[in-house]
């Protein structure tokens, strides 16, 4: 049976606090392309301030290397520290690419320089390192405790469970699961971010906020066995921001199919010649700027970034704001009704004659 003090801390920062649920997560994500995770240490061991600490050179270093030369990087980039793994085949210096799924091992304080030379700013195989293809399906879960208490509460919980369940469905060679350092949005946690092959084998990023351990077998079970978007848990995807794709006509999502003007759509993801990069704020390495607070927070003060809307590029999952659809139907609404009026008028005046 919990403990009165462990029901408290729950309900303050945990599952059953009152934010949870409290509002729509549909485009809470910035526009971004690719994401890469630095694999350091456990999460236990890190600072409030991976980025900004003297005793974690590595990320120190990788975030000071991003901030010098993000204006080369021609493809929006976001950078996240995640854990070590030994066991699952994860250690301190692999870097692991979405959505390339690809890994480099040997990442270290003297050869960051030749990493972003080669890999970010230039667009080619690391000279330094041999690049690995990875499979499967791969889940972070913010779990930086020291950052944000809520993350803390919510992350170990929720890997247990994907662990669990996991083991259950026999899906260990399948699905790795992974802490993660800030990814943006202290409020919404627990927040999960799946890369995992969509419906036409495309890998896909989707990210899921206010997730509760009885959310994971549907996370499984519909996202990573189906390929189906859980709609109420959803944030956003890897891909431009909704900016980035006005002017299309007759947007709609079905089943996870996007069509246009009524036909099935497919939008290629092309952003190499944008010369416009970010990382997220929040996230463990994030150029030295941050909108976050640490484990002091006061609860339900609103300090959270306003971000842009979402959609999919680069897939045939893709997701439309409620708006739009709203707006559809209202439209079609009064076309009716001017066109039943003119029916009428039309038949009063043959009824005079």
């Amino acid at each position: 049976m919990a403990s009165d003090s462990s029901i408290f801390h729950d309900a303050v920062n945990g599952f059953t606090r009152p934010e949870i649920n409290s509002e729509n997560l549909a485009g809470t994500v910035d526009a971004y392309d690719r994401h890469i995770f630095i694999c350091y240490k456990n999460h236990l061991s890190w600072p409030p301030r991976l980025e900004a600490s003297d005793d974690d050179p590595l990320p120190k270093l990788v975030a000071d290397r991003f901030k010098a030369r993000k204006n080369e990087i021609a493809v929006k980039t976001k950078i996240t520290v995640c854990e070590s793994r030994e066991e699952a085949g994860f250690y301190d210096g692999d870097v692991l690419i979405f959505p390339e799924m690809i890994k480099y091992r040997g990442l270290k304080e003297s050869n960051v320089e030749s990493f972003f030379e080669d890999v970010l700013v230039n667009g080619i195989p690391w000279a330094a390192g041999v690049p690995e293809v990875m499979t499967g399906s791969h889940v972070f879960v913010c779990s930086h405790g020291s950052r944000d208490v809520r993350c803390g509460v919510c992350g170990p919980e929720l890997i247990k469970k994907l662990n669990d369940e996991i083991g259950l469905r026999g899906l260990k060679d399948q699905v790795s699961v992974m802490a993660c350092s800030h990814v943006g949005g202290h409020k919404y946690a627990g927040n999960v971010i799946v890369y995992s092959p969509g419906p036409d084998g495309n890998i896909t990023g989707h990210w899921y906020g206010y997730v509760t351990p009885n959310d994971i077998p549907e996370l499984l079970d519909q996202h990573i066995a189906k390929g189906e978007v859980i709609q109420k848990l959803w944030r956003g995807h890897m891909g431009p921001s909704v900016e980035e794709v006005k002017g299309e006509d007759d947007l709609k999502v079905s089943n996870g199919e996007v069509t246009r003007n009524g036909k099935k759509d497919h939008i290629e993801n092309d952003n190499l010649s944008n010369n416009k990069n970010m990382v997220s704020c929040c996230q463990g390495v994030n150029a030295g700027v941050s909108c976050c607070r640490d484990a002091s927070f006061e609860l339900n003060k609103g300090n959270e970034e306003t971000i842009k809307a979402q959609k999919k590029i680069g897939s045939k999952i893709t997701w439309n704001l409620p708006a739009l659809a709203e707006r559809d139907r209202n439209v079609l609404t009064a076309v009716g009704v001017v066109g039943a009026v003119a029916v009428v008028a039309v038949a009063y005046k043959l009824y005079r004659r």
